[in-house]
This record gives C-alpha cells, structure tokens and sequence, in this order.
C-alpha cells in the first residue's frame, strides 16, 4: 500500500495554487517594481494593459509603485521606452506619468533605489503583495531578498502581506524569469495534483550563479551603440512580454506549473522552468 502511494504521488503534476487574496480582491493588488529601464520600462507597459483588462473581468486591478533613481540620457533612447523630449527626467516619472495619462491610472513614482537603508522611513511604500524586480546588478537582487525577507516577518500591514517576487534578468541574447514566494503560501488539498507551498528566491536557488556572472561589465553605456553590445535590441521586450504572461496566467488560471523560463533569442529557444 505505501508503494502505491509514493507511485501515485511521483506521478502527479506539481502545481503552486495561487494566493486567494490575489484572485478575489476587495482592493487592487499592490506591485512594487524595482527598475525603469530596458526591461522595467517594457514591465510598466505591461502592468497598465493587464490592469485594464483586469478591471474589464470585474477583478479589481492592480496598483503600481515604480522605483528607479535613474535620469534618463541618451544612450537610453531607442533600446528603452523614451523619448528625446524626457531626457533629463527621471525615468521613474516620466514612466508613471506618461501611464497614468495614456491609462487613467494613479500609480506613484519614487525617485530612489529600492534600499534597505530607507527601510523603515518608507515601509508602507515598500509593503507590497507583489514584487518585480527587473535590475541589473547582482548585488541589487541580494538587497531585495534581504529586505523581503524583513518585511515577510512585519504582520503590522494586514491588507499588503507579501506574497510574491518575480525577477527579470538578462544578458545580451539570453536571460530568464523567475517566479517565487516570499514565505509559504497556503494551498488547497488536492488529489490530483502534489502542491507547492514555497518558491525558492533566486538568490537562495542560483545564488552561486549570479555571483560568478557578476563579474561581467556593468558600467553604463554612452551610446545606444555601445549600450547595444551589451543587451540586444530586443532582449528586454521579449522578456516582459513572456514575464508578464507568467503574471497574468496567475490571475486567470489561478494555478501554475511553471515558475518562470530561460529564454535565449539568438537561437530562440525557450525553455520552462517546472516547480
């Protein structure tokens, strides 16, 4: 009999159910994204065109907080979503600004990293259901896990308890998106699939390989030449648009068998990442 019981279980589908809270909000769901460049400024789009068609399907929508302290220069212009006349601006609010208009919204800008060291003047701010994180440091992703992990602990917010954090990252031709939880979340009993309950961050997961990749040239590009020897054109789109389908299949499905992908656009090839 116990046999039987580890056979049937082997053979089942590993699936994470999604957080109820995410699906049937009295509120719109809470997203801070870290990063307004290449690929955040892609993810932002994104989020305004999912969060219309969320509030079509009477769910209540999503609200956004963008984080960069980044101003936008021309070696910006081309490979990422600005416009000659926004140089100068800080990309954060020029991107909010230019969402809210186009869709109606009232998502906020900060004009500042994503820091521990601002940790508790700004944990409301900070304080989200879901985190996206599309920065291009090593050292950045390892500062968000560790303040995920804080807040994670801070029950003080009922409304915004931390449920999820997806990572963008990339190189020139490839890059990859993560999906992970940040603690456990509870899942329904299922006899026909095996339940996950926790994601593992990245920074637990590939830890040791996004420390040997953080050797690689991280300085800023000049030109949108140079910049283009570093990240392909369209690197960063593809991206956000395959990442972006991982969230809203969460909110549609309500469940997932996949946590994310690897994706190389030189050969394109995708490849799932399974729980």
């Amino acid at each position: 009999m116990n046999t039987e019981l580890t056979i049937n279980q082997e053979n089942k589908t590993k699936v994470h159910f999604v957080d109820s809270a995410l699906i049937n909000p009295t509120n719109p769901i809470t997203v801070n994204l870290i990063g307004a460049g290449g690929t955040g400024s892609q993810v932002l789009t994104a989020l305004a065109r999912m969060n219309h068609a969320l509030t079509e399907l009477n769910h209540a929508g999503l609200s956004v907080r963008l984080w960069d302290n980044d101003m936008i220069t021309e070696a910006n212009l081309g490979r990422q979503l600005f416009a000659e006349s926004e140089l100068g601006l800080h990309k954060s609010v020029a991107l909010i600004n230019r969402a809210n208009r186009f869709f109606g919204t009232n998502w906020k800008a900060e004009t500042q990293k994503f820091e521990k060291g601002d940790l508790r003047k700004l944990q409301s701010n900070m304080k989200s259901e879901i985190y996206i994180s599309c920065v291009d440091s090593v050292k950045s992703r390892f500062d968000i896990a560790e303040i995920l992990n804080e807040l994670k602990i801070d029950k003080s917010y009922y409304r915004n308890q931390c449920k999820y954090w997806i990572d963008f990252g990339n190189s020139q031709f490839t890059g990859q998106v993560l999906l992970s939880t940040i603690g456990n979340i509870k899942q329904p009993k299922s006899e026909k699939y095996e339940t996950v309950d926790n994601l593992p961050f990245i920074t637990d997961e590939f830890g040791e390989l996004l420390t040997i990749s953080e050797a690689e040239d991280n300085t800023p590009s000049c030109s949108l030449a140079e910049a283009l020897e570093k990240q392909d054109l369209f690197v960063n789109s593809s991206l956000a648009q395959m990442g972006s389908s991982l969230l809203w299949s969460l909110f549609r499905n309500g469940l997932t068998e996949n946590r994310g992908f690897f994706l190389n656009l030189k050969n394109f090839h995708s490849k799932p990442i399974k729980l």
